[in-house]
């Protein structure tokens, strides 16, 4: 590693970290209570500062952090500092999708008993590996993640899951808030294009989908919401917004951005209908819900633009933008921010609070995916309610 990448790393770490202060309050707890000690964590998540800040805390609390990043977002200078602070950490931001998988079995050979999760890869790579039974718990971040759990994985996991997504902490400050701040955001950085007056179809209308409307629309935007769940449609009708399935609405769109966490959501059918210029951008955790084969199989050409923007071109005139290969735009495109610094300060000690919990409880939770606990819930409500009132 350049030392170079490490000042860099240490400079952009201490400002997030000054700016996190729940977890710096849970450094001071773990520090005395030591509530990791002598366990091995595994983690898959986004390493960017705010990650950094987290896996720091768990070491303080004696916990041996083995980690890798997710497929396309790697800070190459958060994984430098890391190392240098002695966490083995796989991964770089230009890994290929096979040394990604490559380096979640490098975790997984480590062996670890808990599991800090994002995306469920981690907790189907020891299913499938038949040795779950040797982990006593794990959280998962993302509602993706989850659906795996409660789908594939359901009648597979002999310990205890807590799905981070399933606070409505969670879903209030960092899917809506924050993923609907950092998206819009991070579409008008790559993109240069302005809101007013666009025309944005949102596809899914989850918490993440309802701040990508939300925050659109507060920004001039022309806002229409594709879901298939019939009390979402209903409640994005009530909210002001027009609804209609995908079909109808991908020949109006002028943007196009999936919030589902289910794959293929955008696909052949689809693209026949965009209009030329149509920009494609997913905040989903997996690659998948723009059926990004499919496209380029379709096209006639596939021109990179930059590291963020490719034009599709099809054989009939038209083309599209497609943002970041499909992966999350808020982390996998150009300068990736993500979700504000206090939305992650407060999920990352759910996700603290969570492993502590685990730590010291996993025999008396059930075994499989479930809630974050209302007293952790209600304590980290109590705790970010003081701290926005201090600031202010």
């Amino acid at each position: 590693m350049s030392s170079e990448l490490v000042e860099r790393g240490h400079q952009r770490l201490e400002w997030i970290r000054s700016r996190m202060s729940l977890l710096a309050a849970a450094r001071q707890e773990f520090s005395a209570s030591q509530p990791f000690a002598g366990r091995r964590i595994g983690v898959a998540i986004h390493l960017d500062p705010k990650t950094a800040v987290l896996l720091e805390v768990l070491a303080v609390g004696g916990a041996e952090i083995v980690a890798t990043g997710n497929h396309g977002s790697t800070q190459d200078d958060m994984v430098a500092v890391l190392r240098e602070q002695g966490l083995v950490v796989f991964g770089r931001r230009d890994d290929t999708i096979e040394q990604h998988r490559a380096n979640v079995a490098s975790v997984l050979d480590t062996k670890p008993d808990m599991i800090l999760d994002n995306g469920a890869d981690l907790i189907a790579g020891v299913v499938h590996r038949g040795v779950a039974a040797s982990v006593i718990g794990a959280t998962e971040e993302t509602s993706s993640g989850a659906d795996r759990l409660r789908g594939e994985l359901a009648d597979h996991i002999p310990f205890p899951v807590i799905v981070i997504n399933d606070s409505p902490l969670k879903a209030i400050g960092e899917n809506r808030h924050a993923v609907g701040q950092s998206v819009v955001e991070s579409l008008m950085r790559i993109t240069g294009l302005m809101v007013p007056g666009r025309r944005y179809v949102v596809v899914g209308y989850g918490w993440c989908g309802r701040g990508i409307a939300q925050y659109l629309r507060a920004l001039g935007g022309r806002v229409a919401i594709a879901e298939v769940d019939d009390l979402k449609a209903f409640e994005a009708a009530l909210d002001g917004y027009r609804v209609a399935p995908i079909a109808e609405l991908a020949g109006w769109a002028q943007t196009v951005i999936t919030a589902t966490g289910r794959p293929g959501v955008i696909g052949a059918s689809e693209f026949a209908l965009l209009e030329s210029g149509t920009v494609l951008a997913n905040s989903g955790h997996f690659d998948w819900e723009i059926d990004v084969p499919a496209l380029t199989a379709s096209a006639s050409r596939v021109v990179p633009v930059d590291d963020a923007i490719e034009r599709v071109e099809f054989a009939d005139g038209r083309h599209v933008v497609l943002l970041a290969g499909g992966r999350m735009v808020n982390l996998a495109g150009r300068e990736p921010r993500g979700n504000s610094l206090e939305s992650m300060d407060l999920g990352f000690l759910l996700q603290a609070l969570s492993l502590e919990r685990i730590a010291g409880s996993a025999a008396l939770l059930p075994s499989g995916a479930q809630p974050v606990p209302d007293d952790l819930n209600r304590l980290i409500a109590r705790r970010m309610v003081a701290a926005m009132s201090a600031s202010r």
